[in-house]
């Protein structure tokens, strides 16, 4: 199998190499196909786009998109199972769900060109890493319903490297599988890696002299500070990788070895910025919600989709050569904002304060209550087992600093706790960082 894949590699790399105006004209006949095939299939998207008074063919330049109706995730749970796929169940060779831990899941279909679609991107993804199929890429996200898993794996199959498909849980023998197999690439969330490290140095072992040198890290938000973390405790590149269910998984993008904003695989998948309130496309380079149309999909194609997440589009050329636009890092989703006191907070503001102070763990959780009617936040934080004493003073003034630089990035003061190491519940999936008991 190996042995056909040689040079398969670059053939995946070339397509992130497609001039422009190949590109455009590409795009906009797939997006054309796809409003078809869903004013076709869909009755959703049929109905709403007969209420526009709008039909495909008025599709007719890439700025028409901003004409079409928007999907979002509630679509998906009022048409739960299958309101939204464009084919018959005869020809869907895959189904997925979210991990949603309340209510009904959303489902997601796939047939067989549309997984053959995800490989490539994945695929692509991960040459993006550096990786080739010379590399051995243990596949830590979970297997499933969840597309982490096989989507991770299909993509390092399409490359033709070696894969471990270890799954998510039993991190000791995660460890040993690393150490023996010689495992070069590593593919979880990242706060799952930082537990394997903690863990591989409990059982005397040091990451970094480990033949691992690259980290597709997905699947949570995560800041730059904690790449940083990352990249000096393991030796590695940590890389970010985006994707998403409702759109195919991950795949979606990618950074390159430029680490500057994620290059979308727009061949693909179409992505514009909105106002998150009033859905105004912005232009490239201002903040807002990102919202991408599938131009593959055969299954169940998604006609811009409000992914929630909060970003920029980066027009610029990247110094890799890819021409592929880019998103800046998602940190941030419109739905995570918090408001306390009037003030809005996002998790991923008060994990860079907290990082950017010597002597904290990776590992902390956000907890919101009330007191006097008022809503308040208390950070427990960990800190290395050195700095964790009876040394009062010292502790007191690693809180100051800590509060000191949450309050400096948020602009509110909270309270902050110091925890020993170990203390805060690792996850093997999503990490759960903030922890609501506020009074409803």
């Amino acid at each position: 199998m190996k042995q056909n894949n040689a040079g398969l590699n670059d053939n995946l790399s070339a397509l992130d190499y497609l001039q422009l105006d190949y590109l455009r004209e590409l795009q906009l006949a797939r997006l054309r196909q796809v409003v078809a095939l869903s004013y076709e299939r869909v009755p959703l998207f049929r109905e709403r786009m007969d209420a526009r008074k709008l039909k495909p063919a008025d599709v007719k330049s890439l700025a028409d998109l901003a004409k079409l109706p928007f999907s979002q995730k509630s679509d998906l749970r009022d048409t739960y199972p299958f309101g939204l796929f464009a084919c018959p169940m005869s020809e869907v060779v895959r189904l997925h769900a979210s991990s949603g831990t309340t209510g009904k899941p959303i489902v997601v279909a796939y047939n067989a060109h549309d997984v053959e679609v995800w490989a490539e991107v994945v695929g692509r993804c991960l040459a993006a890493c550096g990786l080739t199929r010379n590399d051995v890429i243990q596949v830590g996200y979970g297997y499933g319903l969840f597309t982490g898993g096989l989507g991770a794996h299909y993509g390092a199959e399409a490359l033709g490297a070696t894969v471990v498909p270890a799954s998510t849980g039993n991190t000791k023998r995660q460890i040993m599988l690393m150490k023996d197999f010689g495992v070069t690439a590593v593919c979880c969330t990242p706060s799952y890696f930082n537990y394997l490290v903690e863990q591989a140095a409990e059982l005397g072992i040091d990451v970094r002299e480990l033949p691992l040198r690259v980290g597709a890290f997905g699947a949570e938000p995560w800041t730059n500070e904690m790449r940083k973390r990352i990249e000096a405790n393991a030796g590695i590149r940590a890389y970010d990788i985006y994707g998403l269910s409702e759109i195919i998984g991950p795949g979606v993008a990618i950074e390159c070895h430029c680490q500057d904003g994620l290059h979308i695989m727009e061949d693909h998948f179409y992505p514009e910025v909105v106002d998150p309130e009033t859905g105004e496309v912005l232009p490239d380079g201002e903040l807002g919600e990102l919202v991408l149309t599938t131009l593959t999909k055969q299954a169940m194609p998604m006609i811009r989709y409000r992914t929630r997440d909060l970003t920029r589009i980066i027009s610029e050329p990247c110094a890799c050569g890819r021409t592929l636009r880019r998103i800046a890092r998602i940190s941030s989703r419109s739905d995570d904002m918090l408001i306390i006191r009037g003030v809005n907070v996002f998790p991923s503001q008060i994990e860079t304060a907290l990082l950017s102070v010597e002597g904290t763990l990776p590992h902390y959780n956000i907890i919101l209550y009330t007191e006097n009617g008022m809503d308040n936040i208390e950070i427990d934080v960990e800190i290395n087992s050195e700095l964790f004493s009876d040394k009062v003073r010292a502790m007191e003034e690693l809180q100051q600093r800590l509060s000191k630089a949450v309050e400096s990035v948020i602009g509110l003061r909270v309270r902050i706790r110091l925890v020993a190491s170990g203390t805060i519940t690792r996850s093997e999936g999503k990490a759960r960082r903030v922890i609501d008991r506020r009074e409803k």
